[in-house]
């Protein structure tokens, strides 16, 4: 998958969490018509859910609220209102976490067939996010991306 205009790292930060700004920008670009048909069937599933459940909100309330306009600050703080806020600890292990999925976990296996399927063997992934990256023309490890 080539990189989609728009769409961001997944290891890009909004506010003290990786990722969430990624679910923000597939939401916009779905809204648009500007999302790549391979990305739309893991909308509200994957980590889209996991952050939606860390955040204790429901996926289709955010959209709404994605929907309605306002940065991605603004937005968060609707999570946190919605959910209640998340201490700088559970911020911490959310974000190694979803950095480290894939790796020595139980999504390894997963991780190895997907690797295989978007042909990006020999490459140095370890992680979903590296994945991601590496599909979406992004070398993490040369930008050492999980330290931003």
């Amino acid at each position: 998958m080539p990189s989609v205009p728009g769409l961001r790292s997944p290891y890009v930060k909004v506010g003290r969490l990786v990722y969430f700004g990624r679910m923000l920008d597939k939401i916009r670009l779905h809204a648009a018509g500007k999302l790549p048909a391979d990305y739309q069937p893991n909308l509200a599933r994957g980590f889209d859910g996991r952050c939606c459940n860390f955040l204790h909100i429901k996926y289709p309330e955010l959209v709404a609220r994605v929907h309605q306009g306002g940065s991605d600050d603004d937005i968060l703080a609707w999570c946190h209102e919605q959910g209640g806020p998340r201490t700088t600890e559970q911020c911490e292990i959310w974000n190694n976490f979803m950095m480290k999925r894939g790796w020595r976990d139980g999504g390894s296996e997963t991780l190895q067939v997907r690797i295989k399927e978007s042909k990006l063997e020999g490459k140095p992934i370890e992680t979903f996010f590296d994945l991601i990256e590496y599909e979406e023309e992004r070398d993490p490890v040369a930008t050492k991306a999980w330290l931003g």
